[in-house]
C-alpha cells in the first residue's frame, strides 16, 4: 500500500535524517529501489518526473505496476509514489492516476500565479490524502527541457508558500539537476538557514542529490533538509555497470542477451548506490 509522504518527512525532520527519493525510469529501476528499501528498513519515495511516466506510457501504468510490486514483493516499508516538478496538468493527472503524493512546481510562474495554483492543488490532494511539495527559486541545470540556474530562493516567498499548507518545500539553494561543474560555489547553508527559520519548521526537500559532498548533505540535514532527490547518480552507475557486461563480451557468451542477464549488473548497481546514498541519507532502520 503506497502511503502519503508527509508522516516519514515529519519523522524525518525530528530525527535529523533524510528520506531519499529516488526516480524512477522502468521496471528495474522500481524493484532495485524497493527491494533496497526494504533490506534496509528504510521509508523511501519512488520519483517520476513527467517525462518519465510518458516514456513508461503513463501515470496510470506507473501507478499500477508500482502498487502491484510492493504487493508481490511484500513490501512493508513505507513507501511514496511522488510526482517529481509537476506542471498543474501533470500534478491533477497523477491524483487521479492514484499517486500518494505530488509536487506543483510553480517555480517559473509570477510568486501570485505559484500561490494561486499551489492553494488549489493543496486542497485537491489533501482531499484525497496525497501529500504534496511546492517549489520557490528554480533548481539549476536540466529539468525535462527547461534550464535553470540553481538560484537562491527568497525566504519571504517561501514562507508565503510555505503558509498554504503544503507539507514539503523545496527551496533553491544553489543547488543543481545533474553532474556539478567543477566551479560549483556550493550550497549555500545561509540561505537554508534563512529559509528553515522563515518556513515555520516545514520538512525541505534538496533536489539535485547527485555529487554534493557527504559532510555538505548531512550539514543540510542539519539544517532542516528531510527529503533529498536523487536521479542522475542512479542512472550513472546503471549505465557504467551495463558498459562494462558489455565491454567485457558477456552479451555473447550464452544466453548472455537475454534482457534479464543483460540488465541484472546494472539492476545490482543501482541497488549498491540507493544502500549507499540511504546510508548517507541516514535513514536506514527508521521504516
Amino acid at each position: 500500500m503506497l502511503v502519503s509522504a508527509t508522516e516519514m518527512l515529519k519523522k524525518a525532520r525530528d530525527g535529523h535524517y533524510a528520506v531519499g527519493q529516488f526516480n524512477i525510469n522502468n521496471l528495474e529501476w522500481t524493484k532495485a529501489i524497493l527491494l533496497t528499501a526494504q533490506e534496509l528498513n528504510s521509508p523511501v519515495i519512488l520519483g517520476v518526473s513527467e517525462g518519465a511516466g510518458k516514456y513508461m506510457t503513463g501515470f496510470k501504468t506507473v501507478a499500477a505496476m508500482v502498487d502491484a510490486m510492493v504487493d508481490s514483493l511484500g513490501i512493508t516499508v513505507p513507501v511514496a509514489l511522488h510526482l517529481d516538478h509537476g506542471s498543474y496538468e501533470g500534478a491533477k493527472a497523477c491524483i487521479e492516476a492514484g499517486f500518494s503524493s505530488i509536487m506543483f512546481d510553480g517555480s517559473h510562474y509570477s510568486i501570485e500565479e505559484n500561490v494561486a495554483k499551489t492553494t488549489e492543488l493543496v486542497e485537491l490532494a489533501h482531499s484525497k490524502g496525497l501529500s504534496i511539495e511546492a517549489e520557490v527559486g528554480s533548481i539549476g541545470g536540466e529539468e525535462d527541457g527547461v534550464v535553470g540556474a540553481g538560484e537562491v530562493a527568497d525566504p519571504e516567498e517561501c514562507h508565503k508558500i510555505s503558509s498554504l499548507g503544503i507539507d514539503f518545500l523545496a527551496a533553491g539553494i544553489g543547488n543543481i539537476h545533474g553532474k556539478y561543474p567543477a566551479n560549483w560555489k556550493g550550497l549555500d547553508f545561509e540561505a537554508l538557514d534563512k529559509i528553515h527559520n522563515a518556513t515555520d519548521n516545514i520538512p525541505l526537500v534538496l533536489h539535485g542529490g547527485t555529487g554534493i559532498p557527504a559532510d555538505m548533505i548531512k550539514k543540510a540535514i542539519s539544517l532542516g533538509v528531510s527529503k533529498i532527490n536523487v536521479n542522475t547518480e542512479c542512472q550513472l552507475s546503471f549505465a557504467a555497470a551495463t558498459r562494462e557486461y558489455v565491454e567485457a563480451g558477456k552479451d555473447l557468451q550464452g544466453k548472455g542477451f537475454d534482457p534479464r542477464k543483460l540488465l541484472a549488473p546494472g539492476f545490482e548497481a543501482i541497488k549498491a548506490t540507493v544502500k549507499e546514498k540511504m546510508e548517507l541519507f541516514g535513514s536506514v532502520n527508521k521504516a
